[in-house]
């Protein structure tokens, strides 16, 4: 179900609305009034002040009814189907995505959906899959098991489907990302399936509001949401052109570790596969064992967050620690203010956090105001 504080959340869900408001103007606006509300109650005088607001956009706060409306018609469509509504501050928002410069500020989630899994890989190919792709994708599936890894996919026919019916099949979590709403499966074949993964921990994840057209170009941009989900991915059949080469190359884009599986050079559904190896925007996937060595999984470890160089047992510390311990571990490098920005919280309490994090030896501070992981 959405969120049940209503009163910021119709507020933070209207700012979403408004057009133009992207990622970054996002951020830097809850990061300067605090909150979407504050932002619409802000006095005129202070809007112009908040970085990359034009005064085109500030006028718009004069049709926040409107928005406003919107966005009160979204949630009460949301509680009357079962549908859950993250927005970017709530402290179940999955932090891997809030690293992400295109981070979507609003999720909708239905199912018994963990946005925040110690381990996440990605399974993607081509919709054509052969058998011999179907047949890896089984395979990869079930070596991987021990290691309690969620299962991400988009839903597709061939290869994502494959994956998530295997992951059923071994009682693992997984998750599918629509580039439809989630009350609107597509393609509708695969509605039992779906129903499956929302009864067995995992579910259906959308950016887009339910009752919301389904457009080709959904699909391509919701593989961004699929690559900032998964700490790995792994493409196992891939023509030249197609989505699971746009989720490759995001998820290269997002320092992800990139897999592919080699295939028959004589074979259409390998070319995309063996190009990504090529050109060295992913390593050769042979077995579980290149997951452990690239992300520093064990069997037994199972709460471990990988940094290459370090495992971090996340569970002995507190929501905002483990907070900006992930962020780190994917941007490896950030100042103070871009922090903030990225948990939504003052800027006071995230300097505590960080000096905590400082005596521990997790962290150190470098000049400007930057921090890092200690190696």
């Amino acid at each position: 179900m959405s969120n049940p504080n209503n009163k910021e959340l119709i507020f933070e869900l209207a700012l979403n609305l408004i057009p133009n408001i992207g990622p970054t103007l996002y951020r830097n606006i809850l990061a300067y009034t605090g909150s979407a509300k504050d932002f619409f109650d802000l006095a005129s005088g202070k809007i112009s002040k908040i970085p990359r607001l034009n005064k085109k956009l500030a006028e718009i706060r004069k049709d926040k009814d409107q928005y406003l409306r919107q966005a009160a018609d979204i949630i009460s469509n949301c509680e009357k189907k079962g549908i859950r509504l993250l927005t970017f501050s709530d402290q179940n928002f999955p932090a891997r995505l809030k690293v992400m410069d295109d981070c979507p500020m609003v999720l909708y989630t239905k199912g018994q959906v963990n946005l925040n899994p110690n381990r996440s890989v990605a399974i993607v190919g081509t919709r054509n899959a052969t058998e011999y792709g179907k047949n890896i994708t089984k395979k990869i599936i079930e070596d991987i098991t021990p290691y309690h890894a969620t299962i991400v996919s988009g839903l597709a026919y061939g290869v994502d489907i494959e994956a998530h019916k295997t992951a059923l099949a071994n009682n693992i979590p997984t998750l599918g990302i629509l580039g439809s709403s989630v009350d609107q499966i597509y393609p509708a074949i695969h509605k039992n399936t779906a129903d499956q993964m929302m009864e067995n921990g995992g579910g259906l994840v959308s950016e887009y509001p339910p009752g919301t057209v389904m457009h080709p170009s959904n699909f391509p941009r919701r593989n961004r949401i699929i690559s900032g989900l998964s700490d790995a991915v792994i493409v196992v059949e891939a023509a030249q052109k197609g989505g699971a080469l746009i989720t490759a190359e995001i998820a290269f884009s997002y320092n992800k570790e990139v897999f592919a599986v080699p295939g028959n050079l004589l074979s259409t559904y390998s070319e995309g596969c063996n190009n990504l190896i090529r050109s060295m925007k992913a390593s050769i996937y042979t077995g579980p064992k290149d997951l452990e060595e690239s992300l520093s999984w064990s069997k037994e470890n199972l709460t471990a967050t990988n940094t290459k160089n370090k495992i971090f047992d996340l569970t002995k510390y507190n929501e905002e620690e483990r907070s900006v311990l992930t962020i780190l571990i994917e941007k490896k490098e950030l100042e103070i203010d871009q922090i903030a920005i990225l948990l939504n919280v003052s800027i006071s309490s995230l300097a505590s956090t960080l000096l905590n994090l400082e005596f521990e030896g997790l962290i150190k501070s470098l000049p400007g105001k930057k921090y890092k992981l200690t190696t």
